[in-house]
């Protein structure tokens, strides 16, 4: 199996840097750079999956890509109502941020979360384990997302950018 994992088109500016997670959110069609993926738009795809979030189907449209499984467990992590939509520099003007919560993963994660990690790894997991060992997939989702998946392969990548896209030629049996 080959897999491919790929980031959406970028945001409006506005929109860029902030924790969006589950806001439906367009792409901004003056900003998606198609000689980023040139090399992927020749790729021949046997199954494709997109998160259901609007910025996902609207790359993979914008690719030409007309054919794909929507996943709704392809989102990203879902932050809580009041974390939602602000930035870094918002957030640490919140009355209830301590910067001491950036020490410790978990705990910065339970501050901005709803969703627990662990039940964000258990939807991502769920999705891999279900996907076929003999095929060549693309995944349309989230940085969040796909930092899970790389992190479940045993893989890991600090940032992943827009309409970045890395391709993995391995089995996952591990996941199963």
């Amino acid at each position: 199996m080959a897999l491919t994992l790929l980031r959406h088109a970028a945001l409006h500016p506005r929109d860029q840097g902030r924790y969006n997670g589950w806001t439906d959110l367009s792409i901004e069609p003056s900003l998606f750079k198609k000689e980023k993926i040139s090399l992927l738009q020749r790729q021949k795809f046997d199954l494709v999956y997109s998160s259901d979030l609007v910025r996902c189907t609207q790359t993979l449209e914008l690719m030409g890509i007309k054919e794909y499984s929507i996943e709704k467990r392809l989102r990203e992590v879902r932050f809580k109502a009041h974390i939602e939509g602000k930035s870094f520099d918002e957030i640490c003007r919140l009355q209830d941020y301590d910067a001491s919560l950036l020490k410790e993963e978990e705990r910065w994660h339970a501050y901005v979360c709803a969703e627990s990690a662990s039940a964000f790894e258990r939807r991502i997991r769920h999705f891999m384990a279900e996907l076929p060992h003999d095929k060549e997939i693309l995944i349309c989702s989230h940085a969040g997302t796909l930092q899970k998946i790389l992190y479940l392969l045993g893989l890991s990548k600090a940032k992943i950018d827009y309409l970045e896209f890395i391709r993995i030629e391995r089995g996952l049996q591990q996941l199963v």
